[in-house]
């Protein structure tokens, strides 16, 4: 394992010092829990925040995105790893004064666990905070199964859509309605090409062949599709899509907002290359694209490999997913 490290128990907190001080100006800690990164520039008490709790290793979700416009708060886990439900709660507890209150979580068994825990230990203390439960991984669960999927990169969409309807002061039930919406009009599929190495272990995250791919695994190495043989950027999009657009009614004059995600070793020059590829794909269909986003947001250390995610559009959702936001992490 070569990682430029300190202490391997220190990683997470060491990590997160780093990142407020270099980011003193957008973010800050919730003093004295150093796992609690929130705004520097709170929201408005009237105004509905989001918040996440997510495992370290994925950098830069879900801390580079807390901002205007994107998150307001983070609860930091260890590696790999979701916060406590206690955690969690101390995390809702500090936005108590506001109408309510959005805890996101992404369709992994810990998260959901924890943050359903959360949201009762809240609701416990007659505190209005609710969960949405975000997915789109479609090689996790075959469709007409959708609500077992995994949470994936296309939950991007959700954070960023749902920031930017929270600062216009949008209510808890319409982020709620929205964030549903939003979810079930995302699609991601995953490939992976290379594994990553766990910071605490030392081991290798997953086990691939020097020729192979794998399609469809998650960002931990849960399974997918399988194994195939590596093969050039069109044909490998080209697969890529022809299962989405199985799994997913897409029309001729749609809009689409696309998402090309390295998994943390992935150069730039090959999303570009394979954002190039996804475009020639839907311009067969006709399909039109907005504001796309392509670079490494969702990692699992130096994993190589990528995803696509389609969000498909109404003009509502790309009004609020233009809208500017302060994020450290988040470029359009």
């Amino acid at each position: 394992m070569k990682k430029i490290i300190n202490l391997k128990e220190n990683i997470v907190n060491d990590m997160l010092n780093g990142y407020v001080k270099a980011h003193y100006d957008k973010v800050k800690f919730f003093e004295p829990n150093k796992r609690l990164i929130i705004r520097k520039n709170p929201k408005n008490v009237s105004k509905i925040p989001l918040l996440i709790g997510n495992g370290s290793g994925h950098e830069p979700i879900a801390l580079g995105w807390i901002g205007e416009g994107l998150l307001d708060a983070n609860v930091v886990g260890d590696i790999f790893s979701a916060p406590s439900g206690d955690l969690i709660l101390e995390g809702i507890k500090l936005f108590k004064s506001h109408p309510g209150i959005l805890l996101l979580i992404s369709n992994h068994a810990g998260d959901v666990m924890n943050g359903e825990m959360a949201i009762e230990l809240a609701e416990d203390e007659n505190i209005n905070a609710k969960a949405l439960i975000m997915y789109d991984d479609i090689a996790s669960a075959p469709k007409g199964k959708e609500n077992e999927r995994r949470g994936g990169a296309g939950t991007t969409f959700i954070y960023k859509i749902l920031g930017a309807l929270s600062e216009n002061s949008g209510d808890l039930e319409s982020l709620i309605r929205m964030g549903e919406i939003v979810r079930d009009n995302t699609r991601t599929l995953s490939v992976a090409i290379s594994p990553g190495v766990s910071p605490i272990s030392g081991k290798k995250i997953f086990e691939i062949a020097d020729d192979e791919i794998f399609i469809g695994m998650g960002v931990h190495g849960e399974s997918g599709y399988g194994r195939q043989k590596i093969d050039n950027s069109r044909k490998i999009v080209s697969t890529m899509l022809d299962k989405i657009f199985d799994d997913f009614s897409y029309s001729n004059g749609d809009i689409l907002i696309p998402f090309v995600n390295g998994s943390g070793a992935t150069t730039l020059m090959e999303l570009l290359i394979i954002y190039n590829d996804l475009e020639e794909y839907l311009t067969k269909y006709n399909i039109k694209t907005y504001k796309p986003l392509v670079n490494e947001y969702i990692t699992t250390q130096e994993s190589a490999g990528f995803s696509i995610s389609l969000l498909k559009s109404t003009e509502e959702m790309r009004n609020l997913w233009s809208q500017k936001t302060s994020a450290p992490y988040f470029h359009l």
